[in-house]
């Protein structure tokens, strides 16, 4: 049910204007979620097709959540011929390039079948690359270069600044090559899905025009992290129509080290003139002391649209300031405060949250915590599915689906051992770029095989037969045939499970192994009619969703340690900011790159996530490779206004009142005797 009604005035006019040009500047914990769904469900209400309905964001998990929301929103008839109603289109901008360059990248000269590369396919690629060029005993860091082509490619001619001049030659240098090897493997990676999106646009304008005829109002969120691509590709469909939504807050652009472009939202009037300006400064999340300390904090930044936020929840609690020998010394007396909290006040464990600047300073985090026997969950842990038994499942699956793939084979063409040694696997590699060709073909190339032993060529023929085998059986089957079973019996077949019982020394390591790829297996079934379709969708979602493990919901009571750049769109109620000196924030790269104004922003984050309380600490010492170096508190302190703070030495001082005591001592005593 949609009711105006809960929405306040500004939420409201943001919900109601439809039409034309919009900046909803919304500041942090003013409910722009909830205006981005009412407004979607509004223009549904008022005529305007689901289907020429277009919200875009940034992660899955935002998508998701925005889809659910909007979903209930939406009345739930159906159409005559008993078919779902259309719904809006709301994904990411990687997605929304996918499905518009399903349907034209032919034009391009790829397949439609291309497949995604994640970062480590990547990397290899870079790798291959590199071992081809560099001189010898030469040592060049692939993950440098990919970093480098990534921003390039996001950022145009200002991420080239602050580069070494040789690593900028050399990242140059394989941008060509590292470009030609994905296209012969019929590959793009992450970038790549906006800038062909883009090609295809200025190319094609029969394939842009389809686009805009479709997507007739567009909204984006958090704009302020668009980078000069993205910006490019949603300029591209709304300068025409002009019904073109945008939802942000500078004050919260902190991605500017990878390419976001704050002045996409500070210069919004230079391309759309006529845009109605609309602020959201209601906060419904965080008491006005910790609002009162934001808004004190970023208005040292001279380039910003002004905006105060305000809240009706009351003054709350001062902000803690405290001062600590080390940051071993931090570290424990955080713990001990939350366990304060925990015993005193009954707040549990995932009611708190510990931010830094680096994930550096999680060590001594993690090791109080444990020292303590306190439950915490680190934000940025390895992911599913970068461990190796389901990367080496996805490189089969993605083998199968395209042969050609260079690195996905060359991953898996060994596994388990199958008489294809490096040595064998470097040969093949070698006529592959004699002949221009992908790995795949050499190994069906009889010029190719018969330069290798008998006993290798056998082995060569009966992994490309294996390939083909499962092909064929993906391509021929019924729609009934169910992609689990099949996935099962070819690990059983090729000896996978059993070569993880061989290679895990401890028997319950090897479980979990086997445990973790039939979970994955037993969502394989989902969209789609065709086997290969099915395949294909839950390789894409995969591929376009790998936050997926850190997002799963911490269904355990613990403490969240997280960095300041992944708590953006969070919030917690007790809220711990560590590590405020000068150097970690600000960053001391930033008085160099001239980024201070970001850094300031980051702290303005941090300071947001707090609903509750607010504690910032900072200390004398901090170690360094062993070694306790001198330390200094962020200039970013002085900016705090005075009456907003306590320091832990003037609480320290004031004495308990007696029955403050009492309450306290019973309440920790019927915590202990639980």
């Amino acid at each position: 049910m949609l009711d105006l009604s809960t929405l306040n005035p500004q939420q409201r006019q943001a919900v109601e204007t439809i039409r034309g040009p919009v900046l909803i500047l919304a500041g942090a914990g003013t409910g722009k979620t909830r205006v981005i769904t009412f407004r979607i469900a509004h223009m549904v209400r008022h005529g305007i097709a689901p289907g020429n309905i277009l919200g875009v964001t940034f992660t899955n998990k935002a998508a998701r959540e925005m889809q659910e929301r909007v979903s209930k929103l939406l009345p739930k008839r159906r159409t005559g011929d008993g078919k779902k109603p259309e719904r809006p289109t709301i994904c990411t901008f990687h997605s929304l390039c996918v499905k518009i360059l399903r349907q034209h990248i032919e034009k391009l000269g790829y397949k439609k079948n291309f497949v995604i590369y994640d970062e480590s396919e990547q990397l290899a690629a870079v790798k291959k690359i590199l071992s081809a060029i560099s001189i010898k005993g030469e040592k060049v860091d692939p993950g440098a270069v990919l970093g480098l082509l990534s921003k390039f490619k996001n950022g145009g001619e200002n991420s080239r600044m602050f580069v070494d001049p040789n690593l900028r030659a050399l990242a140059t240098h394989v941008a060509k090559r590292y470009e030609s090897a994905l296209h012969a493997c019929n590959a793009v990676d992450f970038d790549d899905l906006i800038l062909l999106t883009l090609r295809l646009f200025k190319e094609h304008p029969d394939a842009l025009q389809a686009c805009r005829d479709q997507y007739r109002f567009v909204m984006v969120d958090e704009y302020q992290d668009t980078n000069a691509s993205q910006f490019e590709l949603v300029h591209a469909l709304t300068k025409e129509h002009r019904n073109f939504c945008v939802v942000g807050d500078d004050d919260q652009s902190i991605y500017g080290w990878r390419g976001a472009e704050i002045a996409n939202l500070l210069n919004l009037e230079e391309h759309f003139p006529e845009v109605k300006v609309i602020k959201l400064e209601q906060n419904y999340r965080s008491t006005s002391t910790i609002l009162n300390a934001a808004n004190a904090i970023i208005k040292n930044n001279a380039r910003r649209r002004g905006k105060t936020l305000w809240s009706g929840k009351g003054a709350g609690a001062k902000i803690q300031l405290n001062t600590y020998g080390s940051d071993e010394d931090e570290a424990r007396e955080v713990v001990s405060q939350i366990e304060f909290k925990r015993l005193a006040h009954r707040i549990p464990w995932k009611d708190c949250a510990i931010l830094f600047r680096t994930n550096q300073q999680s060590r001594p985090l993690e090791t109080a915590l444990r020292t303590a026997g306190v439950r915490y969950h680190l934000i940025g842990g390895q992911s599913f599915f970068d461990r190796r038994e389901i990367k080496d499942f996805l490189a089969f699956l993605k083998t199968f689906i395209n042969p050609n793939d260079d690195i996905s084979l060359l991953r898996i063409a060994n596994v388990p051992a199958r008489g294809l040694s490096d040595v064998t696997m470097e040969r093949l590699l070698g006529a592959s770029h004699e002949r221009k060709c992908s790995v795949f073909a050499a190994m069906k190339n009889p010029l190719v095989t018969t330069q290798f032993q008998k006993h290798t060529r056998e082995c060569i023929e009966a992994f490309v037969a294996f390939v083909e085998c499962e092909q064929n059986q993906l391509q021929t089957t019924e729609n009934s045939f169910r992609l689990q079973t099949w996935a099962e019996n070819f690990l059983n077949e090729t000896g996978y499970f059993g070569e993880l019982k061989r290679l895990e020394k401890n028997p319950e390591n090897a479980e979990a192994r086997i445990r973790n790829l039939r979970e994955l297996m037993a969502t394989m079934d989902g969209a789609g009619n065709a086997p290969t379709e099915r395949l294909e969708n839950f390789l894409e979602s995969i591929t376009l969703d790998n936050e997926r493990e850190e997002e799963k919901e911490n269904t355990q009571d613990a403490v969240t340690l997280i960095t300041m750049h992944s708590c953006k769109g969070l919030e917690f109620p007790h809220v711990f900011v560590v590590g405020l000196e000068d150097g970690l924030l600000p960053h001391s790269r930033s008085k160099v790159e001239g980024t201070m104004d970001e850094e300031r922003r980051l702290f303005y984050v941090a300071v947001t996530r707090a609903m509750q309380t607010l504690a910032i600490s900072h200390c004398g010492g901090r170690k360094k490779y062993g070694q306790v170096l001198p330390c200094h508190p962020s200039p970013f302190l002085k900016e705090l206004p005075a009456e907003l703070v306590e320091h832990s030495d003037a609480k320290s001082k004031t004495p308990v009142g007696q029955a403050s005591g009492k309450t306290l001592f019973a309440a920790m005593r019927s915590a202990v005797s639980e």
